[in-house]
């Protein structure tokens, strides 16, 4: 079905219905082993952490959506990242985007590190940063875009040129755009990573981790380490992730033409120093992520003075749900120096741009004009200061 959209392929694909029963929902099937007819002739399935089917209908599913030919489900996205790491090997190099996600910092700077993995934290806006920072052993790339919680953008193809010239691999964190939005394995990437538990599950109801890639070698390694490390997702939870890709689509253009409203009308308020959404016109990576991607997507972040004026609007607000996590069907409003960020020393967050005065709001489902007026009046509970600091967004919306 590659013929059809995206749009019509979340609810048509191989898996619509099943062959045996005739049920319009893949079969669950919980089972931790499976019998085996002959000795010398084993089944397709032998033990739930190599392969259960329920697992290979959604990793053929995300395969397809980001045009790959393998698919790879994993118990979290942490656990979906820190398998892709698995590929390198001692004394090998990595060039990551400078504001990555916190977990990721984690891993690569306190895991990987102890396994004599060696990384460059860069700015992958800076085209000519990123070159001088690969190395004879740089063997990945890794990219976010646009990035949390500031929302950079890298441009795919370009730094994939790159990588690819200087022999290495390119990986991209997708989980912000998801297929439906931008797929980065058409611009040259090998393998794109998601956080399944985002946008893609969409309901705050699983966690998960998804992967796909086009190349049969990194394939198979990377089915090699799945199965060795077993962070394998479970069949229920694989069902679960399933059934949210099929409203994927709806739920992304509704929340994506909500962000937009309330980005715009965040510009308008004086205690409001900056707005970061792809969606302006006037964002640095506009034209870039405007090229590579197919909407400018529900997430924006946007700047308080600090710490305390961020505590009064948080207590104040009434509709989002103030937590970590991000792309389900209600508006989540994070905290990145407490939440997803906490784990980033605070003089590194700062150097990055996450101050103790940024917010993160994924929206949801809810009617835009509610959540601006809960803003606004949630604003309106932050005491006044000595002065106003200047904004510096210019809000017209390409």
């Amino acid at each position: 079905m590659t013929d059809h959209s995206l749009q019509t392929r979340l609810l048509h694909s191989d898996y619509k219905f099943d062959p045996h029963t005739g049920a319009v929902s893949v079969p669950i099937q919980q089972a931790s082993t499976f019998h085996q007819q002959d000795f010398d002739n084993p089944g397709t399935y032998d033990y739930s952490r190599s392969g259960n089917p329920t697992r290979k209908a959604l990793e053929d599913t995300i395969a397809g959506l980001e045009n790959g030919t393998e698919g790879f489900a994993f118990a979290s996205g942490m656990a979906a990242i820190s398998t892709s790491f698995m590929l390198l090997s001692q004394g090998d190099h990595v060039v990551i985007s400078e504001d990555v996600y916190g977990g990721t910092f984690r891993m690569i700077n306190d895991v990987l590190q102890r396994f004599g993995i060696d990384h460059t934290f860069v700015d992958m806006t800076d085209l000519h940063a990123v070159a001088t920072s690969i190395q004879p052993n740089t063997k990945l790339v890794y990219i976010e875009t646009p990035s949390n919680p500031t929302l950079k953008i890298t441009d795919i193809r370009a730094v994939s040129k790159l990588a690819k010239a200087n022999d290495c691999w390119t990986f991209v964190d997708n989980t912000f755009m998801t297929p439906a939005l931008q797929r980065p394995l058409e611009l040259g990437a090998d393998l794109v990573l998601h956080s399944a538990t985002k946008f893609i599950a969409g309901h705050s109801d699983v966690v998960a981790g998804l992967a796909a890639t086009h190349q049969p070698d990194l394939a198979e390694r990377l089915s090699f380490l799945q199965n060795s490390f077993g962070s394998i997702l479970g069949a229920h939870d694989c069902w679960l992730v399933l059934r949210g890709l099929k409203t994927l689509h709806c739920r992304l253009a509704q929340s994506s033409a909500s962000a937009a409203k309330i980005a715009e009308e965040l510009t308008k308020h004086p205690l409001i120093e900056e707005v970061f959404y792809p969606g302006f016109s006037s964002h640095p990576g506009n034209s870039i992520h405007s090229y590579q991607s197919e909407g400018a997507g529900a997430i924006l972040s946007f700047r308080l003075r600090d710490e305390d004026a961020v505590r009064q609007f948080t207590n104040a607000v009434e509709l989002p749900v103030y937590a970590v996590s991000l792309g389900a069907v209600e508006s989540i409003l994070s905290y990145p120096a407490r939440m997803s960020h906490a784990s980033m020393p605070k003089e590194e967050r700062e150097k990055r741009g996450i101050t103790d005065g940024l917010l993160r709001l994924s929206v949801g489902l809810e009617k835009p004009e509610d959540l601006i007026e809960d803003f606004q009046q949630a604003l309106k509970q932050i005491q006044p200061y000595s002065f106003l600091t200047n904004r510096r967004v210019n809000h017209e919306l390409t």
